[in-house]
Order: structure tokens, then C-alpha cells, then sequence
């Protein structure tokens, strides 16, 4: 069983970077759909407010409390998301509270212990998140459904809604886990974040790859390398997974591509945000990738340092 202290700052660290990336998943959907799709437009709408109401709960009970690592890696906000967040609801006309963003970027970590009052706070915050999560489930799912059988159309691709229903059934999962106060398998959680990780990068890198106009030949053969590089990773992790491999080599590698990713996403929403880059990319979708890889990266620091 973990201590009110771990269950505290893991809880916190959790909502901070996976409450967003639930509320832009909403909002990716919400403008993914057309003009005839009105009532799944404000289903998504509707969901993405939600998120934004249990976000600022979870910064204002974060301040002062989470790990100042977490904070630093960048998988909270970048310098690069507000920006991203003014130019995407300009394209779409959807109201992003800028000032989340803000409060988010003002917040302060704390290594030491916190006060054995926030445990039922947080116990509070995390079932309603569990609540959250599941609608945004049901949502998803039946989106793909849908889609899958040719009853709904959005310009969002299939593998892009199977992907975002994958990470919201991650972030369940761990919710649950921490609800239960569950101590952590630390070398089975490394080569399941890894498998699971991996293959997310792979599939950015296609999402990527697909969204950008024809004529950007150099970035599409970039993003194609990754694709191949993230797949061959994936498959390393599975290897781990099933003892023909060990892990150590895997992490390494997974850190190494990582790094690499992270800079070619970066790279990528400044291009976005600058109009640098022809592509129908929305620049809060490469901030939002990036904010994945900066989570990934921090997973695997821990898992090589520990």
C-alpha cells in the first residue's frame, strides 16, 4: 500500500498531465465533426468544458504540493501551448480558457511531505475523475464505433480515435490503482508504460505524417523514420515483456528515440505557430504531442534511474 503522501502527489501528477490531454482529445473531436453531427458536437463540447472545470480543481489543489519535477518537464504546459490555444480557437471559434493555462504555468512544486488533510480532498477529486473518464469512454467509443461501421463521418482518421481511447483507458486504469492505494510493480510498470508509450509515439509520427500538405517531403520523410523507429521499439518492448530481451536495452533506446521525437515536435509547433509548416494540422494538437513525449521522457528517467 502506498502512503498518503505518494497516493497525494501521484493523484495530482496524474490530473495535471492527463485532465488536459482529455480536454483537447474533447476538443480535437468536438471540431473534428461536420455541420450535421450538431448534438456529438456539443456531447464533445460539453465533455471538454468538464475537463476544464476538474482541471482548475486540480491546480488549485496542486499548487504547492506537486513534485517540482513534474512541473519541469514539460508535460504540464510548454512555452508554446498558450499560443497554441489562441490560434486554434481563432481557427475554430471554440472558447479554450486561456486563463487555466496561465494558472497552470504559476504553479509551484514542493518535494517534502504534504499535510495529512489533502488525502480526502484528493480521494474526492479522484472519484469524480473516475466519473469523468468513464463518459469520455462511452463517448469515444461509440464515436469509433460509428465510424468503424460507416454510420458517422469525421475528419478525424479511425486509428487517431482508437489511440485517444487508449490513453483515457490508461489514465482509468490509474486512477483506479491509486484508489486502491496499489504499490507499484516498478519493473512491470516499466515494460508496460514502455510498450504502451512507444506505440503512441509510433502512431503520432503517422498522424503527423498524414496531416502534413504533399509538398513538405523532408518533414514527412522525418516523421515516417520515426513511425518505422517507434514501431521497431514497440516491438522490443513486447520482446522485454515476454523475457526473449532485456529491458535495460530497450529503455535506452526508447530514451534516445524519445529525445529525438521531442525535439522534431517541438520544432514542429513552432513551425505551426509561425505558419512556417503547410499541413492541416491544428498547432494545439503539436503541443499537445509534445507534452506527450515530455511525459514519456520523464517516465523513462525514472524508470533508468531507478
Amino acid at each position: 500500500m502506498i502512503s498518503s503522501n505518494e497516493y497525494i502527489k501521484q493523484s495530482l501528477a496524474l490530473h495535471l498531465f492527463f485532465a488536459r490531454i482529455m480536454k483537447e482529445h474533447s476538443f480535437f473531436l468536438q471540431v473534428g465533426f461536420t455541420a450535421k453531427d450538431n448534438k456529438l458536437i456539443e456531447q464533445a463540447n460539453n465533455l471538454r468544458t468538464s475537463f476544464d472545470a476538474f482541471l482548475r480543481e486540480v491546480v488549485a489543489l496542486s499548487n504547492g504540493v506537486v513534485d517540482p519535477g513534474v512541473l519541469q518537464s514539460g508535460e504540464v504546459v510548454t512555452p508554446y501551448t498558450q499560443k497554441a490555444e489562441m490560434i486554434s480557437s481563432n481557427y475554430t471559434g471554440v472558447n479554450i480558457p486561456l486563463q487555466l493555462t496561465q494558472s497552470e504555468t504559476r504553479l509551484q512544486g514542493n518535494p517534502l511531505p504534504v499535510d495529512s488533510q489533502y488525502e480526502r480532498r484528493v480521494n474526492i477529486l479522484n472519484e469524480n475523475a473516475i466519473r469523468l473518464i468513464n463518459s469520455i469512454i462511452r463517448f469515444k467509443t461509440n464515436i469509433l464505433t460509428n465510424v468503424l461501421s460507416c454510420r458517422l463521418f469525421t475528419v478525424n482518421y479511425p486509428l487517431l480515435i482508437d489511440h485517444i481511447l487508449r490513453e483515457a483507458r490508461l489514465y482509468l486504469s490509474m486512477v483506479q490503482r491509486l484508489q486502491r492505494r496499489e504499490r507499484i510493480n516498478v519493473e512491470q510498470e516499466e515494460l508496460e508504460q514502455e510498450h504502451f508509450w512507444n506505440r503512441i509515439m509510433a502512431e503520432h509520427s503517422k498522424f503527423i505524417r498524414g496531416l502534413l500538405d504533399p509538398t513538405e517531403e523532408e518533414l514527412i520523410m522525418a516523421a515516417d523514420n520515426f513511425a518505422d523507429e517507434f514501431d521497431q521499439l514497440t516491438q522490443e518492448a513486447k520482446q522485454a515483456i515476454d523475457r526473449t530481451i532485456p529491458i535495460s536495452n530497450v529503455t535506452e533506446d526508447s530514451l534516445n528515440a524519445t529525445r529525438e521525437i521531442r525535439n522534431f515536435n517541438t520544432q514542429g509547433t513552432q513551425g505551426l505557430i509561425e505558419c512556417r509548416i503547410k499541413s492541416i494540422i491544428i498547432p494545439l494538437l503539436g503541443d499537445h504531442v509534445l507534452r506527450e513525449s515530455n511525459h514519456y521522457l520523464r517516465l523513462l528517467n525514472m524508470f533508468k534511474q531507478g
